[in-house]
C-alpha cells in the first residue's frame, strides 16, 4: 500500500504507517455519537458564583500569584483571517462599485469607525493618491476594499486575525488583538516576580510577523504595566496532519501521485499544550478581546475561573496524598466520593459497589487527572460548544463539551436535551496540567480518540474526506476533570466579520 516515497514522507512528517491505518479506520467506521446524560445547568453542573464565592474564589487566585508557580496564557492564533472578510471579497468580485447589501452599506457607512480607518485612508493617498472619502464620493468603493485587503494594500485578506488592528484608543495607537492579549497577561496572570508568560500558537508563514509586532510593542507595555514579558511562540505539528481519504476511503493521492495530508483541527494543539511547562494554564481565542473600558469584567472573571481551578486542586491533592498513605476510613473515603462527584462532578452509576482497594484505585485514578476550570455564558444563539452531562466509556458521568455533531440529532430525546441546552462555551479555560507530585502530565493520553470528525474537502476539483482531531476543549481533554462556571456575556466579543468591530464592545 505504502511506496517508497510514501515511507520517506511518513518519516520526514514523523507519522507511522500504523498510525494511517487508524485513521484510514476512523473514515470507514466513523465516529459514533456521545451517550448523554442531559444538558449541564446552573445547580446541575455549572457553578454560579456571586457575592462572597466570587470574592473568595478572586482572593485565592491572588494568593496564588503570590507563590512560586509559573502561569502561562496559551492563545491559538493561527487562523487566517480571510473569513472575517468573506463579505467584503464578494463586494470585490461581485462587479458593482458601490454597496448593494446590507452588510456592505453598514461597512461603508460607518468606516471611520474602524481602528484601522487612518491606516487604511494613508494606504489609499498612497496607491491612489485620494483618501477613503474621496473615493467613496466618486463610487470607487471597491479601492477602498482593494486597498484594506489586496497584498499591494494592507492585506487584511491574508494576514492572521491576531495582527489586525482591532482597537483604536484616545491617544491615536491602534492596538492588535495581540496586543490585548499582552495587556490581559498583565492584568490577572503576572507572577510573584511580575513575570507574564504569554504563548502562541501561529501558522509558520505568520511566525516572523507575530515576532515583528511583538518587538515593536513589547516594551511599551512592559513600561505601561512594570512587567518583564516572555512571549513564545510554536506552530502545529507536522504529525498531527490527518491523511486524507477518497470517497472509497482508500489513500487520497495527489496528481503526482503523493499522499495528502491536511491540518487536524485546533485538536492538534494538545501537542503544543503538552509541550508548556506551567503548573496554571489560561486559554483564550485570540478574537476574543476588548479595549481597555471593558477588561475589568473580564479580568475578574479570569480571576474566578482560576481561583475556582486553584481550590478544587489543592483539595484534590490533599486527598491523592492521604490515598498514597493508606489507612483512610470509610468515612473519609466517602468524603472524597462526595467532593468527585459533587464538586468535580464526576459520578459512577454503581459507586457503592466499589469498596476498599477498589474504591482507593477509582479515587486516585479519578483525582489524579489534568483539571480544567470552563466559563459558560447563557445561550443567545452564539456558535459554539454546550456543556453537557455525558457517559464516559468506563460508565461514569462526566462534564463534557460537546459540538451539535457528536449529538445524535435524529434521537428526538437527544436532539430535546440539546436544544434544552441554556450555556454555551465561549473558549475561556483555565487548566491545570501538573499532578500533585509536580510532575507533567502526559495530555495525550487524556484524548477521547473516538470523538473526531469527517469533513468534505476538495483538492484540484477532486473531493477528498478530511479527517479532524477530537477538538482541544472537547475530546481531546475528555478525561480531564472538568468544572464548570457561569461567566457573563460581557466576558465574550469575538470578531467574526469585521463589521463586528463596529459593535460597542469594541469602539473607544
Amino acid at each position: 500500500m505504502f511506496t517508497q516515497e510514501d515511507e520517506l514522507l511518513l518519516a520526514k512528517r514523523g507519522i507511522t504507517e500504523a498510525h494511517v491505518m487508524d485513521q484510514l479506520e476512523c473514515f470507514k467506521k466513523g465516529f459514533p455519537y456521545l451517550s448523554l446524560d442531559g444538558p449541564a445547568s446552573v445547580d446541575n453542573g455549572i457553578v454560579k458564583a456571586e457575592g462572597p464565592a466570587l470574592d473568595d474564589a478572586i482572593a485565592q487566585w491572588n494568593e496564588y500569584l503570590q507563590s512560586s508557580h509559573r502561569i502561562v496564557k496559551f492563545v491559538p492564533a493561527s487562523g487566517a483571517a480571510s473569513r472575517m472578510f468573506k463579505n467584503l471579497f464578494e463586494f470585490l468580485t461581485g462587479g458593482h462599485d458601490e454597496p448593494v447589501t446590507d452588510f456592505e452599506h453598514v461597512f461603508f457607512d460607518h468606516i471611520e469607525f474602524f481602528g484601522f480607518y487612518a491606516a487604511l485612508n494613508e494606504k489609499c493617498i498612497e496607491l491612489y493618491g485620494q483618501g477613503i472619502q474621496e473615493l467613496m464620493a466618486e463610487s470607487h468603493h471597491r479601492k477602498v476594499v482593494a486597498a484594506l485587503l489586496n497584498p499591494e494594500g494592507l492585506n487584511f485578506g491574508q494576514l492572521p486575525k491576531g495582527l489586525l488592528l482591532f482597537h483604536l484608543y484616545d491617544d491615536g495607537t491602534v492596538r492588535t488583538p495581540l496586543e490585548e492579549h499582552l495587556v490581559e497577561g498583565a492584568l490577572y496572570a503576572r507572577d510573584e516576580d511580575n513575570n507574564v508568560h504569554v504563548h502562541f500558537t501561529v501558522s509558520p508563514e505568520h511566525r516572523e510577523l507575530f515576532k515583528k509586532r511583538v518587538d515593536a510593542v513589547v516594551a511599551r507595555y512592559e513600561e505601561m504595566f512594570d512587567v518583564k514579558y516572555d512571549i513564545t511562540f510554536s506552530e502545529q505539528k507536522a504529525s498531527t496532519d490527518t491523511i486524507a481519504a477518497d470517497k472509497d476511503n482508500n489513500l487520497f493521492r495527489d496528481t503526482d501521485g503523493s499522499l495528502v495530508f491536511r491540518p487536524g483541527g485546533h485538536g492538534a494543539l494538545i501537542e503544543n499544550l503538552n509541550d508548556l511547562d506551567a503548573d496554571v494554564v489560561f486559554i483564550k481565542n485570540i478574537d476574543n478581546v476588548v479595549p481597555d473600558r471593558l477588561k475589568d469584567s473580564t479580568v475578574t472573571y479570569k480571576k474566578l475561573l482560576a481561583g475556582v481551578l486553584v481550590s478544587l486542586q489543592t483539595q484534590t491533592f490533599d486527598y491523592l496524598r492521604r490515598l498514597d498513605e493508606g489507612g483512610c476510613t470509610e468515612e473519609e473515603l466517602q468524603e472524597m466520593v462526595s467532593f468527585l462527584e459533587h464538586k468535580l462532578y464526576c459520578k459512577h452509576p454503581a459507586i457503592e459497589t466499589l469498596k476498599g482497594d477498589v474504591l482507593v484505585a477509582y479515587l486516585k485514578k479519578k483525582f489524579n487527572r489534568p483539571m480544567r476550570v470552563c466559563g459558560m455564558v447563557q445561550n443567545v444563539g452564539e456558535p459554539g460548544g454546550g456543556p453537557f452531562l455525558a457517559y464516559n466509556a468506563d460508565g461514569t458521568v462526566s462534564l463534557q463539551i460537546l459540538e451539535s455533531s457528536q449529538i445524535d440529532m435524529d434521537n428526538p430525546v437527544k436532539k430535546a436535551m440539546f436544544l434544552e441546552g441554556t450555556h454555551f462555551n465561549p473558549v475561556d479555560l483555565v487548566c491545570a496540567i501538573k499532578n500533585y507530585k509536580g510532575e507533567k502530565f502526559d495530555l495525550p493520553k487524556y484524548v477521547d480518540k473516538s470523538t473526531g470528525f469527517i469533513s468534505s474537502k476538495s483538492k484540484g476539483g477532486r473531493s477528498l474526506k478530511a479527517l479532524e482531531l477530537p477538538g482541544l476543549w472537547n475530546g481531546a481533554m475528555s478525561d480531564w476533570n472538568t468544572i464548570f462556571v457561569e461567566v457573563p456575556l460581557t466576558t465574550f466579543n469575538p470578531v467574526k466579520t469585521v463589521n463586528d468591530l463596529l459593535r460597542d464592545q469594541h469602539q473607544k
